[in-house]
């Protein structure tokens, strides 16, 4: 099928629909779309029944998106990463200023993570020594000296711009 687009006899653009997108880089049709409306993938070209048609620097955008989240970047920083590079500059100062600030956000939470396990190994400690203990539920936990608060939430804080 051919877009809408006329394009020359020199042009060798070979064209995908959309399922073959999705069959070649794992993401789903919905995905796809939705990349489409929040602007990570241009417009693609259309055949006269409407069908998306495209190209093969999809496919590289597609792969880049896989990656950059891999690495742990959100789509709006993905979108933004594209953005800069599609005007011609050169986003990788900023890449590295987020993973280095990641980074940071790790240690941090390795660093809370391993007090709450010390903690918490020493609170077993003292349990296996008591093993009962008297309480409204279960007096071990009534009585103790753990932090009642949250000890370390599961998943990092993204940075939002």
């Amino acid at each position: 099928m051919k877009p809408l687009k006329q394009h020359s006899s020199a042009d060798q653009t070979h064209w995908l629909k959309i399922g073959e997108v999705a069959k070649r880089t794992g993401i789903g049709i919905e995905t796809l779309r939705f990349y489409e409306r929040s602007g990570l993938l241009s417009q693609p070209a259309r055949t006269e029944g409407g069908y998306r048609l495209y190209d093969a620097e999809t496919l590289d955008t597609l792969e880049f998106i896989k990656r950059a989240q891999s690495l742990g970047f959100t789509l709006d920083e993905i979108k933004l990463i594209i953005a800069e590079s599609r005007a011609g500059q050169s986003p990788c100062a900023e890449v590295r200023e987020v993973v280095r600030q990641r980074l940071a956000e790790l240690d941090e939470r390795m660093a809370q993570m391993q007090r709450y396990r010390d903690e918490l190994a020493a609170t077993l400690n003292d349990w296996d020594a008591c093993g009962e203990a008297d309480g409204h539920f279960c007096g071990l936990i009534e009585d103790s000296h753990i932090n009642a608060s949250k000890p370390v939430p599961t998943l990092l804080k993204r940075r939002r711009k």
